[in-house]
């Protein structure tokens, strides 16, 4: 899948692009999960998506910490858990946010907030990798925002 940007833009509240990650939102401080806005959404969206993944995790496909559909391109903003919005399963296997918790000495890690307009509604609530594979090409326009944590 493309990068394809044109204007769609994403912020957090509390940190910049490349900007550490408060701790608030760290699994291990408050698991608070960020507002996010989203700006410049195109003509034809369906929905928005967001999905945050570390891929310096030791893993093989990285850690997916957060997984969100259902979001109004109308109103871009990722509203807090249990509105109309729809969460997939994280790679813990829950339907909600967890936050930046890299290994001890593991280093600094880079948070990926990634945003994609749809020009069609996601059905149910799939992996990040489900994501991907099925709607890849209903991609409209895509963006992120990459924050950093380490521990």
């Amino acid at each position: 899948m493309p990068l394809n940007i044109k204007d769609l833009a994403v912020a957090a509240d509390g940190f910049g692009p490349g900007e550490r990650i408060p701790d608030r939102h760290a699994a291990d401080h408050g698991n608070a999960a960020p507002g996010i806005e989203i700006t410049g959404v195109p003509a034809g969206t369906a929905e928005l998506a967001l999905i945050l993944h570390d891929p310096d995790a030791p893993l093989p496909q990285g850690f997916t910490h957060w997984v969100v559909y259902g979001i109004d391109p109308a109103a871009p903003a990722v509203p807090a858990s249990g509105s109309a919005v729809r969460e997939g399963p994280n790679s813990l296997g829950d339907k909600a946010y967890t936050g930046p918790q890299p290994p001890p000495g593991h280093g600094t890690h880079h948070y990926y907030f990634w945003v994609y307009a749809l020009d069609t509604p996601v059905v149910g609530e799939p992996s990040r990798e489900e994501f991907l594979s099925a709607y890849g090409d209903r991609v409209i326009e895509q963006n992120r925002l990459v924050g950093t944590y380490s521990a």
